[in-house]
């Protein structure tokens, strides 16, 4: 009976510590990204190839194309000390048309990393940005092509 009675408390216990885990509200990344916008002087087709191209020379995974004016991309994946968390940088940039002759680019950067939970599959998690280093360097490369 005692031994029944050790068993209980240490599965109380268990299931005490466990259940909290279990059934969570997903990470909440309001406030995550960084926002930078540059408006171009050309037309939205034209500033589409532009920034693909600006993309592709700066290395970036470009990871969706939607002539509709948006791409997703990242940078590529890196661990500090080549033991650490993976991590990268994802950019989302939105092409919208101004007027005839001009489009407003729009850049969200976030920061990534590679995790998994109990509960989870491994994924990318969303981070707080701490730089935007490269939606700058987009954006100072898009102004270049459309002087």
């Amino acid at each position: 009976m005692k031994r029944f009675a050790q068993a209980a408390v240490v599965l109380g216990l268990v299931v005490a510590f466990v259940l909290p885990g279990c059934a969570r509200a997903a990470k909440d990344t309001t406030g995550f990204t960084m926002e930078d916008s540059i408006t171009v002087a050309k037309p939205l087709d034209e500033t589409w190839q532009d920034t693909k191209a600006v993309l592709r020379e700066l290395q970036l995974d470009i990871y969706t194309r939607d002539k509709r004016g948006e791409f997703v991309a990242f940078t590529p994946m890196k661990r500090q000390l080549y033991v650490g968390t993976p991590h990268r940088t994802k950019l989302t940039i939105t092409l919208k048309q101004a007027t005839a002759n001009s489009t407003t680019v729009n850049i969200e950067t976030v920061a990534q990393v590679y995790g998994v939970t109990l509960l989870t599959y491994p994924d990318w998690h969303d981070r707080k940005a701490a730089n935007n280093n490269e939606a700058v360097a987009i954006i100072e490369q898009l102004k270049a092509k459309s002087s």
